[in-house]
């Protein structure tokens, strides 16, 4: 009797086991069904690497995110950031890249040559892509080729300086002057390339360029006080150390009665006189649309080559001029992209 009830006991339990084990594999079956055909559109993690902290580089990562969403690509719907900035420092850009590589993010957008370039060195031997924006020369900060081909599995945008057009610009507003400063940082590769080139076509305007080196932004300060003595006027680069402290060298030049022409639109808003520049919220668009091509699978950072936007617009500001008693050159003035009647302290 005991071993019938034994073999009555241990059949249920075979049985519940049985019809367990089919319930559990129904529901596997029906989440991986799930997975395979009703999957959720795919989630991107993008790491931002913004090199400082000032207006154009906040205008290239605002543009950036503008360019993804319109691809289809929105942060807190399919898309994750994670944002750093080094705030001028090379060894910080170097940790903040090292630690995106640690989180093996989909894609690194780089803001600024000195983010760009340690994107690019974390990411070797990675299949991170890295997309950059406002390199002002990818070919001699090495992450292009003469002919725009990317070095690796990186390419972006370039804010090249319309260096020709802002010495033209600087002539028809001061037609007696005869040199110009720049303060750039010694160790920003696209400083160095721009001021080679102001020098090259200086002369064809009746230009002299003075150029002061610094360091770090505690350098800044003297430099500038020395500079203005030197010169009728500075125009800035795009530095991002010196664009950084633009409110001191602004100081200086003020005391010295002498303008400052801005590089892009934020500086003429903050306080330089007038900019033949070019519109970062548009570049940075440009690339979030390159770096969608590469997210969603449709081109390989290495296959696309870096851009840049072509044509640059005048920026003017009339309180500035006011200030300093300088007419800005009604041709100008006439087809600017923007003009400023006040002075807005970041």
């Amino acid at each position: 009797m005991r071993r019938k009830v034994l073999a009555m006991v241990l059949s249920a339990v075979m049985t519940a086991g049985v019809l367990a084990g089919c319930g559990n594999s129904s529901a596997e079956k029906s989440t991986a069904d799930t997975k395979g055909t009703d999957s959720k559109e795919a989630t991107y993690t993008v790491g931002i690497s913004q090199f400082a902290e000032h207006g154009s580089l906040d205008n290239c990562r605002e543009g950036f995110l503008e360019g993804l969403k319109e691809a289809g690509i929105e942060e807190g719907v399919n898309l994750d950031v994670i944002l750093d900035n080094a705030q001028a420092d090379t060894g910080t850009a170097a940790t903040i890249a090292d630690n995106f590589v640690s989180k093996n993010v989909d894609l690194i957008c780089a803001i600024a040559t000195p983010a760009a370039m340690s994107a690019y060195n974390s990411t070797k031997g990675t299949e991170i892509p890295v997309i950059y924006t406002a390199v002002s020369d990818p070919v001699a900060a090495q992450l292009a080729t003469e002919d725009g081909t990317p070095v690796g599995n990186i390419t972006g945008t370039s804010d090249a300086l319309p260096v020709e057009e802002q010495l033209k610009m600087i002539r028809a507003t001061l037609p007696d002057a005869k040199k110009i400063g720049i303060l750039y940082t010694t160790s920003e590769t696209n400083s160095e390339s721009t001021i080679a080139t102001y020098k090259e076509l200086a002369g064809d305007y009746g230009f002299e360029i003075v150029d002061t080196g610094i360091n770090t932004i505690a350098d800044v300060e003297m430099a500038a006080k020395d500079l203005v003595t030197k010169v009728d006027c500075i125009t800035n680069l795009t530095d991002n150390t010196v664009v950084s402290a633009l409110q001191t060298v602004l100081a200086a030049a003020n005391d010295a009665k002498i303008p400052v022409f801005g590089s892009e639109v934020e500086q003429v808003k903050n306080g330089c006189l007038a900019s033949m520049g070019i519109d970062y919220v548009s570049l940075g668009k440009q690339t979030g649309e390159m770096a969608a091509k590469v997210l969603k699978g449709e081109a390989k950072a290495s296959e696309l080559n870096y851009e840049l936007i072509t044509e640059p617009s005048f920026y003017g500001n009339t309180e500035v001029a006011d200030n300093l008693g300088i007419t800005l050159d009604e041709s100008y003035v006439s087809g600017a992209a923007e003009m400023f009647d006040s002075i807005e302290v970041e």
